[in-house]
């Protein structure tokens, strides 16, 4: 066969290779490769805008608090008391965290995928707790220990990057209960930066359904000598208008299982019985002996200085 021929019939061949390619296959190629440049494009956008609108989310939760308290208006702050909520996925909670949602409560008490509440033998915060606590300070969601069990407790507050809270609790140096903390845990809390909520849930004060304000002020004392006048607030579990059967669901394992607990006769303490007497407690702590600038930061301003701290403002 004649050289020239054979290098004229590959250079045909080639040329047609080459305007097949640039024809019928590269502009497919191109196209799914333009198209994933830009959905990378578009996510690493999408993931800088949510992390724009997280904390731009968090600054007008705190401008709203104080908004509110300005006008004499209620605040609500969304949160819930049992990181079950999060099932076993973690980007969870970042979707809550966008709802609103700024404090959650690891357990209930009794276990989740997480730690441990406080009424089961405690096996302590789980490795995919671990991972929560870290996604939880990451996004600005404030761990809650109330219902938690001691061992899960110390462990939430060593792993945690962030201030934590007992946001409803007692001590148990005034009455001993399953929900009510140790001196030795308050102080433990509040000596690694965290904070304390003052509960005022009848069945856990020394009284009982007997209490007054007063008792609850001297429960509000008590923790304040423990933990110091800068990482103490209100934290009431208030409950108003509920009947007997709500408080039946509460004290059974996830609402209808085994009964964990009987609460009794439920009754706030005379003198706030109800959210219209909270005023009440104002007065009741100034003539107790404490300064006005104590009692601010008890009534309130504690809790705003700490969740700015969680939700990293």
């Amino acid at each position: 066969m004649d050289i020239n021929a054979t290098l004229l019939g590959q250079a045909i061949t080639f040329a047609i290779l080459v305007w097949f390619t640039m024809k019928f296959v590269w502009p497919p190629l191109t196209n799914l490769m333009d198209e994933r440049a830009k959905r990378i494009a578009d996510g690493l956008a999408a993931a800088e805008r949510g992390k724009q609108d997280l904390e731009q989310a968090s600054k007008r939760v705190d401008e709203q608090i104080r908004l509110a308290k300005q006008q004499g208006k209620t605040g609500i702050l969304y949160g819930f008391q049992n990181a079950h909520a999060f099932e076993d996925q973690i980007g969870y909670v970042e979707v809550f965290k966008q709802l609103g949602v700024g404090i959650v409560q690891m357990c209930y008490n009794t276990q989740n995928l997480v730690g441990t509440g406080c009424y089961e033998r405690d096996g302590g915060l789980s490795g995919f707790g671990r991972e929560i606590v870290a996604e939880m300070n990451r996004v600005g969601i404030m761990c809650d220990l109330s219902h938690v069990g001691s061992k899960t407790s110390e462990e939430v507050i060593l792993e945690s990057k962030k201030p934590v809270c007992y946001s409803h609790c007692l001590p148990s140096g005034l009455k001993e209960h399953p929900r009510n903390k140790s001196d030795e845990e308050l102080k433990f809390i509040a000596d690694h930066g965290g904070f304390v909520g003052v509960t005022m849930f009848a069945p856990f004060l020394a009284k009982g359904i007997d209490s007054t304000i007063d008792d609850y002020a001297e429960a509000i004392e008590y923790v304040m000598n423990l933990v110091g006048e800068d990482a103490i607030g209100i934290g009431t579990d208030f409950t108003q208008g509920h009947g007997q059967d709500f408080f039946e669901w509460l004290t059974h394992d996830k609402g209808y299982a085994r009964r964990l607990t009987n609460f009794g006769k439920i009754i706030n303490p005379l003198g706030i019985r109800t959210v219209g007497e909270f005023p009440n407690l104002t007065e009741t702590l100034l003539k107790r002996g404490h300064s006005e600038r104590v009692v601010r930061k008890i009534m309130g301003e504690n809790w705003v200085n700490v969740l700015k701290d969680v939700w990293g403002e």
